[in-house]
């Protein structure tokens, strides 16, 4: 097996032509790290390039720890960050921010490393020079409890300040559509026009870049066999469970794509588990059933007497209050879109009374074709049309409940700031009581 050849040479050699460009048009760089297969794959290739060129100049490394994350990654860490200490300037963050959690209907966030929750942490403080807590962080910008989101982005333009930045980011564009198009999309500004540059900041010299945007799940691992780089163990553990290289992540575990492996992680290191489920709730609910129907993404069998719109409605019925006025916002929302503004598709697979035909699109390739409008929701699509997500049904609306999917991700909607807010008020509201009793 060898490297993805692009004409004249492989994945590598062009990469490192990104590094050579970033650290010649750079004041500061940094990395933004996890111990991941992807970030410490840019680790490396950033170290053997300042060592090779004798660069001295430290690059920082931002690590947020997420206090719910396996030892054998924290143990990684620490090694591949004290071992060349001599070019990194380490901000290792144990910091209360906002994470998703979706295992819990009624806890659909949880805070690593909050002070109120001491008693009942996964873990201490990790033994590491100069970590940053509450008591000793050095952000103007940090708010308990701010979007994880939020925090990697501010922190891009303290680290930057007035100087020409270059965050490093080990995003592949085989990982994922969105990926894909996080580096594709052409209206984005970059920097000399390269596609793998991303300017993510409206006040500041602030650059994403993206040096393995072309790189396989099979390039890392040649990669690091062929110069000997240091990578997280975890891997090797996966390999052994039987885990595919694509189905391989290392990220907080509680999250709506990486909870189907959480039985994985009562396996490989149950004492962290055990306080995990003392710590998330729904940890030990996701465990059971995270390879199941209910979790997963297979085929939901739709109970007998009912369609799937009340189907939809009755699994309203059963959710808490605020949760359920979370779903219905959002459907009707979703609802309106399609009837309203519609879109460009072949209608041969819809119901002949699903839809109407209204203005034309104004929409790139799609210009001057009729929308399709929808008279009424359907109760259910093609399989192969919902996961496209080309039209709505309520089939759609009930598994999305069923995934607890509280942001609707599956329904293309993404968080709003207010929403946040209303959600940080409420855990708020509900933690006070619960200190109450």
């Amino acid at each position: 097996m060898s490297m993805k050849k692009y004409l004249h040479q492989n994945v590598y050699e062009a990469a490192v032509k990104r590094i050579d460009f970033i650290f010649k048009n750079f004041k500061k760089i940094y990395l933004s790290f996890s111990g991941g297969k992807d970030s410490t794959i840019m680790l490396n290739l950033a170290l053997d390039y300042m060592r090779k060129h004798k660069i001295t100049k430290k690059i920082g490394v931002l690590f947020i720890d997420l206090e719910g994350q396996y030892q054998i990654t924290i143990d990684f860490i620490k090694d591949i960050l004290a071992k060349n200490s001599d070019l990194l300037e380490v901000y290792w963050c144990c910091l209360p921010l906002n994470l998703r959690n979706s295992l819990s209907v009624f806890e659909p966030y949880w805070t690593p490393w909050d002070l109120v929750n001491r008693d009942i942490w996964i873990r201490e403080y990790p033994d590491f020079p100069n970590i940053i807590t509450v008591n000793n962080n050095p952000f103007s910008f940090f708010k308990k409890n701010m979007e994880f989101e939020d925090f990697i982005r501010k922190f891009g333009e303290w680290y930057a300040g007035n100087k020409k930045t270059a965050c490093l980011v080990g995003i592949r564009s085989d990982e994922s559509l969105n990926r894909f198009r996080t580096i594709a999309l052409k209206q984005k500004s970059m920097l000399n026009n390269l596609n793998w540059t991303t300017k993510i900041s409206k006040t500041r010299e602030l650059y994403s870049c993206y040096p393995i945007y072309d790189w396989r799940n099979e390039d890392i691992w040649i990669a690091n066999y062929k110069f000997n780089w240091d990578y997280n163990g975890l891997y090797d553990l996966f390999y052994k469970a039987g885990l595919k290289l694509s189905q391989m992540r290392i990220c907080q575990p509680y999250g709506d794509d990486q909870r189907i492996g959480l039985n994985l992680f009562r396996i490989i290191e149950p004492e962290i588990w055990a306080k995990a489920v003392n710590r998330v709730s729904g940890a030990n609910f996701g465990n059971i059933y995270c390879g199941s129907k209910i979790l997963g993404h297979r085929r939901i069998k739709l109970p007998k007497g009912h369609t799937w719109r009340s189907y939809t409605e009755l699994l309203l019925a059963t959710l808490p209050k605020a949760t359920a006025e979370n779903y219905k916002i959002k459907f009707e929302k979703f609802i309106k879109y399609w009837q309203t503004t519609g879109s460009v598709i072949d209608t041969s697979w819809l119901p002949a009374d699903a839809f109407v035909s209204g203005k034309l699109s104004t929409r790139g390739s799609k210009r001057n074709q009729p929308l399709i409008i929808y008279r009424k929701i359907p109760d259910k699509l093609p399989l192969w049309a919902e996961t496209q997500k080309l039209g709505p049904s309520w089939r759609r609306m009930a598994l999305c409940i069923l995934k607890n999917d509280q942001l609707c991700r599956s329904l293309s909607f993404v968080q709003t700031p207010t929403q946040r807010q209303r959600m940080q008020v409420l855990m708020d509201k509900y933690r006070i009581i619960t200190e109450q009793k």
